[in-house]
C-alpha cells in the first residue's frame, strides 16, 4: 500500500512537473513574442528601437512558472526582476489578468509598461521595480514591517506571507544590496526569499567570476541561508556515469565568459572543447559521444536555474521562515538562438530566428498570441486547468483600507519662541500621549537621527520596535539619560543605521501596508535635509509605487549654521517641488506645523493623496498671534497673505519658512515708503506652482478652469508689481513666481555651498537678513 501511494505522488509530482516544463516554453514564446511585435511588426511613427529583454526574459521563465504555479503562496509578494517584465505579463496573460490589446502596446501609450509597475500596469503588481536594486532591498524591509503588524496584533501570523524578490545577478553590484542586508541582519528578518537568475552577464560585459565565489560568505554571515542550484537533474544523472566526475569538474572551473562562448556556439564547439580538454580522461569520450550535438547543448545548459524539479526541491527544502537565497544558474537567452551571446541583453532575435523558434513550438503563423498556440487541444486544457487552479489564480485583490479618524486641529504647542523642527517633536509627543485612534498607527523611523530630529520625545513614551526585548542598560543602571528607549514588540519606532537608502526604502515598505496586508500604517521618517538627496532614487522609487508617509527633514538650509556646507541643504525645495506624488510644505510658524502635520495625516490616506514633505528648521522665532482661522485654507492651498497688500499695490514680498524674522522686519520698514505693500507667506511653492502649471496645461487642452491659488493671491497685485522673494535654500523655488502675471522679481536665496558661522554672519554673507531684504526692494521698487 505504501510502494502504491508513493507511486501515486511521484506520478503527481511528475505531472506538475511537466506541467511547468510546458508553462515555461509558453512564457519563453509569449515574453518574445510581445518585444519582437513591438519591435518589428507595431509600426514605428518615430523609428526608434523600442527595446525590451528577450534574452532577460528567457534565463527567467522556469525560475518564474515554477515560482508562481508551485512555490508561491497567496500572501506571498513578489518583486520581479525589471528586465523579466514580461514574463509577469505573460503569466497574467495566461491566468486571464492581462488583455491582448495592452500586451499588442507593449512599452506604448496605454500598454504594458516596460517594467513592472504598481500604478501604471493593469495587472497585479506587489512592487514596482525599474531602478535596479530597489526592488530587492524593499522586500526586506516590507518582511519586517510584516513582522512589525504581527508584533502589534494587526496581521495574524498565519496570514503573513514571503516576501520574494526575483533579482539578476548584475544587481549584486548594487551598493544598496549590502546596506539592506546588514539592517535586515540587524532586525533579525525572517519570510524573505531572493532568487538570483545567475546567467553571469550584465548590460556590457560577462560577470566576474571571482567576485561571485565570495557571495555564499556574504549571506551566510548575514544569517541567510545560501541555496545554490548550479546542476539541473540531467547533469547531476551525467555526473553519476562513467567520466562525469571530469566533466563536472570542468564545469565547475569554466569561466564565465567561455561558458557563455560555447553555449552560444552550440553542441559541436561544445564537443570539441570538451573532447580537447577533458577526452583522454576515464570514461569521458564514451560519455561524450553518448549525446548527438542538440542533446549534448541540451546537457550542457541543464542548469539548475532551468530545471523545474531542481527549484521545485529547491523551494520545498526552504519552508520555514529563515530568509534564503536561491543562487540559480542560468543561461542568458535560454531556449533562443541568443543564447551566450555576450551582446544579448539588448539584442533580439531577427525576424528569421523568430519565424524558426514559431515552427518549433509547432504554433501556427497567424497565431502567435494564441494562449496555449501549438500545444493540441488535450495538452492546452490540462495547462488551462491546472492554471486556473494554481494558488496565483486564487490570491484576492488588494483591499480597500477605510481611512484612520484624524483630528480635526492637533494642538499647537506653546511658547512665544519655537522652532518649526521643535514644534513637530512636541506635537508628536502630545499625540503620544493621547487616547487618539491614529497614535497607535503612527510608526516612526530615522537614520541613526532620531534624537537630533526631535524624535526621541515620542520614542521615549513609545518605545522602539524589537521583536525581542532590548532592556535599557543605562535607565537599568540608572545612568541619567534623555533617552529611555526601551525595545520591545509594542514599540512604534524603528530604528535604522545610518544608511538613508534604507531609511527611504523602509519608508517605501511602511506605507505600502495598507494594499500589502490590508492596515493602515501613519509612517513618519525624519533625516537632515541635506541628505534627502544621498537616499533620492530610493525615495522617487517610494514614490512611484504611490507609497505614503510624512517625510520630515531637519534641520534645512544654513540654519544648522556651525556644521558647515555638507550640512546646510541648497536644492531641497527643488526636489520637493519636482518630485511626482509627493507634495511639500515649508512652514514658518508651529500652528503652521500643527496645520500640515494633520493635513498630511489625512491626505496621506486620500484615495487621491500623496506622500508629504515637511521642511523643518532648527531655528527658533518668535511666533505670531492669530486673530481667527481664516489663514488655514490657504496655507495648505501653498501661501497665505500674512500683510495683506493694498488692492492694485506696487509691490510685495514673499517668503518661505525660517526667514520669516527678517520678511517681517523688512517688511515694517519698508512699508513705510511703499503704501500697501504685501507680504505673502509662501508655504508651499510646490502646490503653488503645481497648481500654476495645471492651470496652463488646461488652456493649451482647451479646458476651461478657474483661476489657480497662486493667481488669485498675486491679483491683489498690479500687473507691474514688483516682487522680493526670499528663503533659506534655492532662489528658483520662489523667483518662477513673477512669470505668473510677469511682474518684476528680485530673488534672494542661497545657491553655493554654505561655510561654518553663526547664523547673523551666514545670513549676511549669504544676503538673508533685513538689510538684504530691504535693499532688493529699494533697488526693485524705488529705482535706488
Amino acid at each position: 500500500m505504501a510502494t502504491k501511494k508513493l507511486e501515486t505522488h511521484d506520478e503527481g509530482r511528475q505531472n506538475i512537473v511537466s506541467a511547468i516544463e510546458a508553462l515555461d516554453t509558453r512564457l519563453r514564446w509569449l515574453s518574445s513574442w510581445t518585444i519582437h511585435n513591438a519591435n518589428n511588426i507595431r509600426p514605428k511613427r518615430d523609428g526608434l528601437k523600442v527595446g525590451g529583454h528577450q534574452a532577460s526574459c528567457s534565463s527567467m521563465t522556469a525560475i518564474m512558472a515554477a515560482l508562481y504555479f508551485y512555490g508561491l503562496r497567496p500572501n506571498d509578494k513578489v518583486a520581479v526582476k525589471p528586465h523579466a517584465g514580461p514574463v509577469l505579463h505573460a503569466i497574467h496573460y495566461l491566468l486571464g489578468n492581462q488583455s491582448l490589446d495592452k500586451l499588442q502596446r507593449f512599452r506604448g501609450l496605454g500598454g504594458v509598461q516596460s517594467y513592472p509597475s504598481r500604478t501604471k500596469d493593469s495587472i497585479p503588481v506587489d512592487f514596482s521595480t525599474g531602478s535596479v536594486g530597489l526592488g530587492v532591498a524593499v522586500t526586506a524591509f516590507s518582511s519586517l514591517v510584516q513582522d512589525y503588524l504581527i508584533a502589534h496584533g494587526q496581521l495574524a501570523e498565519q496570514d503573513g506571507g514571503r516576501m520574494i524578490a526575483l533579482m539578476g545577478d548584475a544587481e549584486l553590484d548594487e551598493g544598496n544590496i549590502y546596506e539592506c542586508l546588514i539592517e535586515g541582519y540587524k532586525h533579525d528578518i525572517r519570510n524573505c526569499w531572493w532568487i538570483v537568475d545567475y546567467n553571469r552577464q550584465s548590460l556590457d560585459h560577462t560577470t566576474a567570476d571571482r567576485m561571485f565565489n565570495r557571495f555564499d560568505d556574504i549571506f551566510a554571515t548575514c544569517g541567510w541561508r545560501v541555496l545554490s542550484l548550479k546542476y539541473g537533474k540531467r547533469q547531476l544523472a551525467a555526473f553519476k556515469r562513467p567520466g562525469g566526475k571530469a566533466l563536472q569538474e570542468w564545469i565547475d572551473n569554466c569561466p564565465n565568459a567561455e561558458f557563455a562562448a560555447l553555449t552560444y556556439q552550440g553542441g559541436s564547439a561544445w564537443r570539441d572543447r570538451l573532447l580537447a580538454d577533458i577526452g583522454d580522461k576515464a570514461g569521458v569520450r564514451k560519455l561524450i559521444d553518448s549525446f548527438d550535438d542538440a542533446a549534448l547543448a541540451d546537457l550542457m545548459t541543464n542548469l539548475g536555474g532551468h530545471c523545474v524539479e531542481t527549484l521545485m526541491d529547491a523551494f520545498d527544502s526552504a519552508q520555514d521562515d529563515r530568509p534564503t537565497i536561491f543562487i540559480a544558474y542560468t543561461v542568458k537567452g535560454h531556449g533562443l538562438p541568443l543564447a551566450g551571446h555576450k551582446d544579448n541583453h539588448s539584442g533580439m532575435m531577427n525576424g528569421t530566428q523568430i519565424e524558426g523558434l514559431r515552427e518549433t513550438l509547432g504554433i501556427a503563423a497567424g497565431a502567435e498570441w494564441e494562449p496555449w498556440g501549438g500545444l493540441g487541444e488535450n495538452m492546452a486544457a490540462r495547462l488551462k486547468a491546472f492554471v486556473e487552479d494554481s494558488p496565483l489564480a486564487r490570491r484576492k485583490q488588494e483591499p480597500t483600507v477605510p481611512a484612520i479618524v484624524t483630528p480635526d486641529h492637533l494642538p499647537v504647542p506653546d511658547g512665544a519662541e519655537q522652532s518649526t523642527q521643535a514644534a513637530f517633536g512636541r506635537i508628536l509627543l502630545d499625540l503620544a500621549k493621547s487616547g487618539e485612534q491614529i497614535a497607535d498607527h503612527i510608526v516612526t523611523t530615522a537614520p541613526d537621527v532620531t534624537q537630533t530630529t526631535n524624535l526621541g520625545a515620542f520614542v521615549n513614551q513609545r518605545g522602539l520596535f524589537r521583536r525581542q526585548e532590548l532592556v535599557d542598560v543605562f535607565q537599568k543602571a540608572k545612568i541619567p539619560s534623555a533617552q529611555k528607549w526601551a525595545g520591545h514588540q509594542a514599540g512604534q519606532h524603528i530604528e535604522l543605521g545610518i544608511a538613508e537608502n534604507n531609511f527611504f526604502l523602509m519608508l517605501a515598505a511602511l506605507g505600502l501596508a495598507a494594499p500589502h496586508f490590508g492596515t493602515r500604517l501613519i509612517p513618519i521618517g525624519t533625516v537632515y535635509d541635506p541628505f534627502i538627496a544621498r537616499g533620492l532614487d530610493a525615495l522617487n522609487y517610494g514614490c512611484y509605487m504611490d507609497s505614503r508617509f510624512l517625510l520630515v527633514g531637519t534641520p534645512s538650509g544654513l540654519t544648522l549654521a556651525a556644521e558647515g556646507g555638507a550640512h546646510q541643504s541648497i536644492n531641497t525645495p527643488l526636489i520637493g517641488m519636482g518630485q511626482p506624488n509627493l507634495d511639500y510644505y515649508e512652514p514658518a510658524y508651529a500652528d503652521e506645523v500643527a496645520l500640515m502635520m494633520g493635513h498630511a495625516f489625512r491626505h496621506i490616506q486620500a484615495p487621491d493623496g500623496a506622500s508629504v514633505y515637511l521642511r523643518l528648521t532648527t531655528r527658533s522665532i518668535s511666533q505670531i498671534g492669530r486673530s481667527d482661522n481664516a489663514w488655514e485654507a490657504d496655507a495648505l492651498k501653498g501661501g497665505y497673505w500674512l500683510r495683506e497688500p493694498a488692492q492694485g499695490a506696487e509691490a510685495a514680498i514673499a517668503f518661505t519658512g525660517a526667514v520669516a524674522p527678517e520678511a517681517l522686519a523688512a517688511y515694517e520698514i519698508v512699508a513705510e515708503d511703499i503704501p500697501g505693500l504685501g507680504l505673502l507667506n509662501v508655504t508651499s511653492p510646490d502646490l503653488l506652482h503645481r497648481g500654476w502649471s495645471a492651470r496652463r496645461a488646461a488652456r493649451w487642452e482647451g479646458k476651461r478652469a478657474a483661476p489657480c491659488h497662486v493667481e488669485t493671491l498675486l491679483s491683489r497685485l498690479s500687473p507691474s508689481a514688483g516682487l522680493v522673494t526670499v528663503l533659506d535654500g534655492s532662489p528658483g523655488a520662489l523667483s518662477w513666481l513673477g512669470g505668473v502675471q510677469g511682474m518684476r522679481v528680485s530673488p534672494l536665496g542661497t545657491d553655493r555651498f554654505g561655510q561654518t558661522g553663526d547664523l547673523p554672519d551666514l545670513y549676511q554673507t549669504y544676503r538673508l537678513d533685513t538689510d538684504a531684504i530691504i535693499d532688493a526692494a529699494a533697488e526693485l521698487f524705488l529705482g535706488n
